[in-house]
């Protein structure tokens, strides 16, 4: 099959040939009159549910988890990582396993989901750093709890998020990424010199920077400037609009540069739902405002992220004053390559050759809104928008 467009990375205008889950010609067709963006398939490392289905729900099925795949689709991501939050091992493991069995059941649901992302629940007991995660489950690393969710997972969890100033963290860490798999700093309160140690001994990334921290932290040094300093982590950052105020999104970005950063939903199952107030299991009673904006009910606190990774494409450009392919790249190349799906899969860009993930949209004139009319997975169309 082919697809007429212009390529994000080099506004030129194609047609792109797809055969048998990978692209192959790629002609010029000289022409500049689409209005259509051919995107790398963009990837979100950070999803804990969306559109009503949620990952860490006691009930969760491999059915729900297929159709959270299919949900997402529908918003251009083409890749995610489901993310397992706090709680005790029994539930860790019962949810782990049920994401495998997704996999195991759906080959296009298994290209979709690299890996799974487990948040916790080695992070920090303090109120402000450890956000929502369940006081009662943190704990300190367990190298035999990991042992278990691999177990039950078969295998696929590929990125964990932990605070390093538990004892046993390095040792840890050291020990996980022998398996090739990823660890990220996030809810944490750590010093300078724990977090050096945690790089040093493999941590690559940190977990929605300037979210999961007190509310009110020393001035210099903190965690957060020590983190954003640091070279040699990437950092995710939720560009939802309510979780970094527009200045603090653009400093950040700068600081990390393009390059490091990574664009992520931390999306909730409430996102994608109606405006209204709603039963958690976590938050309790929670309120979606109109503006897309999360709140515990009856309180300016955030009770999670209600918007897709489209909205934060959007938004990081407005308030990091950056371009379309910086934010493009920032929500598929960079968590490529974070993953090794470069690498293995030729993910995260468009060559001949690459695997056929991609992202088709445009923007609206009126809104200046991003509209997706084609998500492709594996050369597959999983979604394609009905013209109005």
């Amino acid at each position: 099959m082919w697809i007429e467009g212009r390529l994000v990375e080099s506004d030129q205008s194609v047609r792109l040939q797809i055969a048998n889950g990978t692209i192959g010609t790629i002609e010029e067709t000289h022409t500049s009159s689409s209005s259509l963006w051919i995107a790398p398939g963009w990837i979100d490392i950070q999803v804990n549910g969306y559109g009503g289905y949620d990952v860490n729900a006691p009930e969760v099925t491999p059915e729900s988890i297929i159709e959270l795949a299919h949900a997402l689709w529908r918003c251009g991501v083409t890749a995610f990582c489901p993310t397992v939050i706090t709680e005790s091992q029994e539930h860790i493991c019962h949810n782990l396993h049920v994401i495998a069995a997704a996999c195991e059941a759906d080959p296009l649901v298994a290209h979709a989901i690299p890996c799974i992302h487990v948040e916790g629940p080695y992070i920090s007991p303090e109120d402000g750093p450890r956000g929502a995660h369940p006081r009662e489950h943190i704990r300190p690393p367990s190298l035999m709890e990991y042992r278990q969710w691999q177990e039950a997972a078969k295998g696929r969890v590929g990125l964990i998020t932990l605070a390093p100033e538990h004892p046993q963290t390095c040792d840890y860490i050291r020990a996980v990424i022998e398996d090739n798999v990823i660890v990220s700093i996030g809810h944490t309160a750590a010093s300078e010199e724990q977090i050096r140690a945690a790089v040093l001994a493999g941590a690559r990334l940190s977990t929605h920077l300037g979210n999961g921290a007190h509310a009110r932290i020393t001035r210099h040094p903190n965690y957060i400037w020590d983190q954003l300093a640091e070279d040699r982590l990437m950092a995710s950052i939720i560009c939802d609009g309510h979780h970094l105020p527009p200045a603090v999104m653009k400093a950040m970005v700068r600081a990390k540069g393009i390059e490091r950063t990574i664009l992520i939903s931390d999306a909730v199952a409430l996102a994608g739902l109606a405006p209204g107030i709603y039963d958690t299991p976590v938050g309790g009673k929670v309120e979606l405002l109109p503006n897309g904006r999360l709140n515990l009910l009856g309180t300016p606190y955030l009770a999670g992220s209600a918007s897709s990774l489209r909205e934060c494409i959007t938004n990081v450009q407005r308030y990091a004053h950056i371009s379309l392919p910086e934010a493009i790249r920032m929500a598929s190349s960079n968590p490529a390559q974070l993953l090794g799906l470069d690498r293995r899969e030729k993910r995260g860009t468009l060559r001949n050759g690459s695997s056929a993930d991609l992202t088709v949209f445009h923007i609206d004139a009126a809104t200046e809104e991003i509209v997706i009319d084609a998500t492709i997975v594996h050369g597959e169309y999983v979604y394609q928008r009905i013209a109005d």
